[in-house]
């Protein structure tokens, strides 16, 4: 499959500055939510460092990779990768200034906790988990992007720009990192192995995290009704509403990303953002 993609479909980094100098103080930026704001909040803050390992896993790599077509999508996954990061990492000064408990998930400690952790586990297994990780991106991506619904959450409109964008590039380079590691000779038992002990943690994880930065807002604690009804809003919405069986289907055999079509949507996403009337072209520097 690699070598057949058209070259539009060749991921693009895309230089670009978004403008949180001009956002919202007010502290809960999506929909006047705290639980939303925080989970939004939690996953910004979790992205330069996780970005940056995507990048190692694949530069790992990189020599083992003869294809010059899957070379050059290599190329711009980790363009876009970086931009990611840099992007997000603007974004969370913003939202620390506000108050989020975030700062610690780019911190030096977490950073080299990271890459003692990295430097335990086979570069084929560091990749499978940047593969297990990109399924989770994309999944999410194709929900922000096609559902109405959750376009139509009120937030602040320089973040949405954000997320759009940033999905609409996951979308783009959804099966680099898979086909990377089908590359170099990774196997199907430790694709789904990798992928199976991080969807068995997805559920738990996401609410200890929520739980925990929730639980640090003054002003969360002293309203513990409006946090259960909010936590039950996003829980039951539509970002997490049948979120686990599209997980899920990471883990069958064969499986491949692009099992999933997601052409019409990227398609349409990309004239919106950055055709000849794009809503991001003021952005592009």
């Amino acid at each position: 499959m690699a070598n057949t993609l058209p070259a539009q479909t060749y991921p693009r980094a895309r230089r670009i500055k978004f403008r949180f100098d001009r956002a919202s103080n007010d502290k809960y930026f999506v929909e006047n939510d705290m639980v939303y704001s925080h989970f939004v909040a939690g996953m910004s803050g979790g992205f330069p460092a996780g970005e940056e390992s995507f990048i190692r896993s694949v530069r790992r790599v990189a020599d083992r990779v003869t294809d010059p077509v899957l070379k050059k999508r290599v190329t711009g996954f980790v363009g876009q990768e970086a931009m990611h990061g840099l992007e997000h990492r603007r974004l969370n000064e913003k939202l620390v200034e506000l108050g989020y408990p975030i700062a610690w998930l780019d911190s030096e400690a977490a950073k080299e906790r990271m890459l003692w952790i990295e430097e335990r586990v086979p570069p084929e297994v560091h990749l499978a988990m940047t593969a297990a990780a990109e399924h989770y991106t994309a999944v999410l991506a194709q929900r922000v992007l096609a559902s109405d619904e959750i376009q139509a959450i009120p937030g602040d409109p320089e973040v949405w720009n954000l997320l759009n964008w940033h999905a609409l590039e996951e979308l783009e380079h959804k099966s680099v990192a898979f086909d990377v590691f089908r590359a170099v000779g990774g196997t199907e038992r430790t694709r789904i192995g990798v992928m199976l002990a991080m969807y068995s943690l997805t559920l738990p994880l996401t609410y200890l995290s929520l739980a925990l930065a929730v639980g640090r807002d003054p002003v969360a604690r002293r309203q513990p009704v409006r946090v259960a009804r909010e936590a039950y809003r996003l829980f039951t919405g539509p970002v997490f509403r049948g979120l686990m069986p599209e997980l899920g289907k990471y883990l069958r055999p064969g499986f491949h990303p692009d099992d999933i079509d997601t052409a019409a949507l990227l398609s349409r996403w990309q004239r919106e953002l950055f055709g000849a009337d794009g809503q991001l072209l003021d952005h592009l520097k």
